[in-house]
């Protein structure tokens, strides 16, 4: 989940090629844990298991969503060795991506192609996320593989909007080929999002419209992910989106609205958020023990 407030730390682009260059050899040296012993926890049966035998459960399934807190680098890690391991599995892997918006898709299909400087994906990526640079290493390992990218996203101006005046406040223009959303969800969602905000003093009009923000940006992507996985019925998409659009309230929620029923949810452990005591398979399906300080190898 992409928090509209407070504002985030801005990365100037001209050191974008240094940090992209500085992670890249991070992430290649960082021991982090291994998850390769039992450290991931099934909440259906409260089983721990391996990576290895959670990816013969996600192999049954076309959509597996990988949350994440953006700025957490062994989240990326994790979701990168998740993709990973998809593949060596067999999966047709394709990489659903919260951070560019659907209008981008020539522009990431050039970059998987080859076919386009990395400097060029920069630019377009800034102006989608306009944010740090932790996903590069996953870019960079997309085209490498040949793993298809897809942009799922929605006019971050658009969810801004609707963030700060709400639904309504959308002109007729901006409306097109939108589904018309309403916070109509439940306490569970309820607490989730004002645990997530960090807020619990929220006006009900200003929880209302960041709520209808967070249902816009679930909608949207759940619609593109839902057209793609038709036309590429042999793919397999590993979703890389904040952990409140992960979670099974928001964009499974929103695909099970529209058909498509074979998913999993993986979600790495942030205590005092989402741990063993707070969650249960009403939330996710699969709970990265550690997952704030660890990395998947």
């Amino acid at each position: 989940m992409r928090r509209v407030f407070p504002e985030k730390l801005r990365v100037s682009y001209g050191m974008s090629v240094l940090i992209w260059v500085w992670l890249e050899l991070v992430l290649a040296l960082l021991p982090g844990q291994a998850y390769c012993q039992e450290d991931i926890l099934r909440l259906a049966d409260d089983k721990k298991m391996t990576l290895a035998e959670m990816v013969k459960d996600l192999r049954e399934v076309r959509v597996v969503l990988v949350g994440e807190e953006h700025h957490n680098l062994n989240h990326h890690r994790m979701q990168l060795r998740i993709a990973q391991a998809l593949a060596q599995a067999g999966a047709r892997v394709t990489l659903g991506l919260e951070m560019f918006r659907a209008d981008s898709q020539p522009v990431l299909d050039r970059w998987v192609a080859g076919d386009l400087d990395f400097s060029e994906l920069m630019r377009v990526y800034h102006d989608n996320w306009g944010d740090s640079e932790q996903y590069n290493v996953i870019f960079r390992q997309a085209r490498k593989n040949k793993w298809p990218m897809l942009g799922l996203n929605v006019s971050r101006e658009i969810v801004n909007q609707v963030a700060r005046k709400g639904f309504a406040s959308l002109s007729e223009e901006q409306l097109v080929r939108l589904p018309v959303v309403q916070c109509l969800v439940d306490d569970s969602y309820r607490q989730f999002i004002r645990r997530a905000l960090g807020q619990h003093r929220l006006t009900d009009d200003s929880f209302a419209n960041f709520c209808e923000a967070q249902l816009l940006w679930d909608m949207v992507m759940a619609r593109n992910l839902s057209t793609y996985l038709a036309g590429h019925p042999e793919s397999t998409v590993v979703v890389l989106t904040g952990f409140g659009h992960a979670w099974k309230h928001a964009i499974p929620a929103q695909l099970q609205k529209l058909g498509v029923t074979n998913w999993r949810v993986v979600l790495p452990e942030m205590p005092g958020l989402i741990n063993p005591g707070n969650v249960s398979t009403g939330d996710l399906d699969f709970l990265l023990l550690g997952g704030a300080q660890g990395s998947l190898q």
